[in-house]
């Protein structure tokens, strides 16, 4: 019998994670195993056993496993009957309930299509904790949670023992005790909801282990050995800002959360991990030379370890024209020399947050974002001596940008940098506060094409020009902007004019008085500060 790819994985990973316990006695608090995985793309759901409903193999971005009927209380069961402590994760995706009591989700412990623990998603906007028992459904535990039907949604369900926990996006939501189930396969429940499933993974352990293997040659893309302490990423929900909006069907802005960890030290790894369709929590070690621009797709978390990860030569690059760069995170690295933009927000991307980075000179932008590009955060970075160091908006000839373009920038120290801190066209409301502008060259900020830009809180110390909106910039046309609470310490005043929006509107914040701002920004931003 011909063994099917994932399959086999699934097989293998058992097999090594059984090994290693005979050789060194590992017990359950032991690093990670993979016990099994299942992204579909091979175009069939062979291992699976449906019961109810109408499964198939479908193409959604990537290949999924979709439930396609309201009308049925439908499940799908794999894996092994004897699993007892796990973790089961997957990717849901919610098409439509058949009424707001209706769910979808991921089960563990299956004896049977009737008897089971599940988490799911209820079309009312909450999470459950259930116990089914011959048919029967009791709610152990629940809890409020946006629900959006089209959106992808990442759900974890761990049991150990008696303990039960779920997780949406990364968040864990409910807990629960429990001891009518000890063992059982993983399964995925369409209760009257169609749905989409994707990589779905068991884990043993503190999380996922992917199999290390070695690349055929230095530069050759690897599957490289998992970090072996967590992330420093907070959880899900904790993007500031723009980022952490829930709009465009998206939940704020979660990376990488509820996929494997992985560490990349080569230019090939790093664009293998951004690349994938699945999500990843990439954390970057040491210093990596690129050539030109990587691109990041979507649901990624690039992190630097560490204080010493470092990114030269080129930039990471959100998105392509064909495949998004939504729901990324990047934190605590260092860029330097790049051939092109450090980091580059553009082609539609959506829910990016630049955090905690340090930007040396390059030849062109630190951070850009354009070409209807949207929700974004970029906070706590230091920008050493660049010279453009942040567009925001393609061009003047660009108007498709209208709408879109609404990024926060706050709590960043500029430190004898020189212009576009950031330069706006046509967004709005675009927020910068609590900024640290210190002997910058040209100008601060500059409001053009009728965008409308608030600047509050921040302290501008030997800025000569620290806004203009009222004639433009170069040769754009005029834009409006809001100037409040600001520091000026030997340094010019902020051109105002018109009225703006209020980001206030779109997301909760809280603004330090600006003469703090020099002694926390300088303490707190850039890599190692997370």
């Amino acid at each position: 019998m011909t063994i099917p790819h994932r399959r086999r994985t699934a097989l293998l990973a058992g097999t090594i994670a059984a090994a290693l316990a005979l050789a060194v006695g590992l017990t359950t608090a032991a690093s990670a195993a993979t016990l099994f995985s299942d992204d579909f793309e091979d175009g069939n759901a062979t291992g699976w056993s449906s019961s109810g409903g109408s499964w198939s193999v479908v193409t959604d971005g990537s290949r999924a496993y979709r439930q396609s009927s309201t009308s049925a209380d439908a499940k799908s069961l794999s894996g092994t009957a004897s699993w007892t402590d796990y973790t089961v994760s997957a990717r849901v995706k919610p098409i439509a309930f058949g009424n707001s009591t209706r769910a979808t989700g991921i089960a563990a412990r299956a004896s049977s299509t009737s008897s089971f623990y599940s988490l799911v998603l209820v079309g009312a906007g909450r999470a459950e904790l259930r116990r089914t028992s011959g048919g029967g459904v009791t709610v152990l535990a629940q809890a409020a949670t946006t629900v959006s039907p089209g959106s992808w949604h990442t759900l974890a369900l761990q049991v150990t023992g008696s303990t039960l926990r779920g997780s949406v996006n990364g968040t864990q939501l409910v807990t629960a005790t429990d001891a009518s189930f000890g063992t059982g396969r993983i399964g995925l429940v369409g209760s009257y909801a169609s749905a989409a499933f994707d990589d779905v993974q068991v884990v043993t352990g503190t999380g996922p282990d992917p199999s290390p293997s070695t690349p055929a040659s230095p530069s050759a893309p690897a599957s490289p050995s998992p970090s072996t302490s967590p992330p420093p990423q907070p959880p899900p929900g904790q993007a500031d800002g723009y980022a952490s909006v829930n709009s465009l069907g998206q939940n704020g802005t979660y990376g990488g959360a509820g996929g494997q960890t992985v560490t990349v030290t080569s230019a090939a790894q790093l664009a293998d991990y951004a690349g994938r369709a699945e999500p990843y929590i990439i954390m970057v070690s040491g210093r990596i030379s690129v050539s030109g621009m990587i691109t990041v797709v979507a649901n990624k978390s690039i992190i630097g370890v560490g204080g010493t990860a470092e990114i030269t030569g080129g930039g990471l690059q959100m998105g392509s024209t064909t495949r998004p760069g939504n729901n990324v995170i990047i934190r605590n690295i260092t860029f330097r020399d790049a051939s092109d933009d450090s980091v580059s927000v553009h082609n539609a991307s959506h829910h990016v947050w630049i955090d905690h980075n340090e930007f040396w000179p390059g030849f062109d932008g630190s951070v850009d974002v354009k070409r209807q590009s949207n929700f974004v955060t970029v906070s706590w970075n230091v920008f050493h001596a660049t010279d453009k160091s942040m567009l925001l908006g393609h061009s003047d000839t660009f108007p498709d940008d209208i709408g879109h373009l609404k990024v926060s920038y706050h709590h960043n120290l500029f430190d004898g940098s020189n212009q576009r801190h950031p330069r706006v066209r046509f967004g709005e409301p675009v927020h910068v506060y609590n900024n640290y502008y210190r002997n910058v060259g040209l100008y601060g900020v500059a409001s053009t094409e009728n965008a409308g830009v608030v600047v509050e809180g921040n302290y501008f110390e030997n800025v000569a020009f620290p806004c203009y909106s009222t004639n433009g910039y170069a040769d754009s046309a005029p834009g409006r902007l809001v100037q409040r609470a600001n520091a000026f310490v030997n340094s010019g005043a902020c051109e105002a004019n018109g009225t703006v929006a209020e980001p206030g509107s779109f997301y909760g914040y809280t603004l330090d008085a600006a003469a703090t701002v020099p002694a926390k920004v300088t303490a707190g931003a850039g890599v190692g500060h997370l």
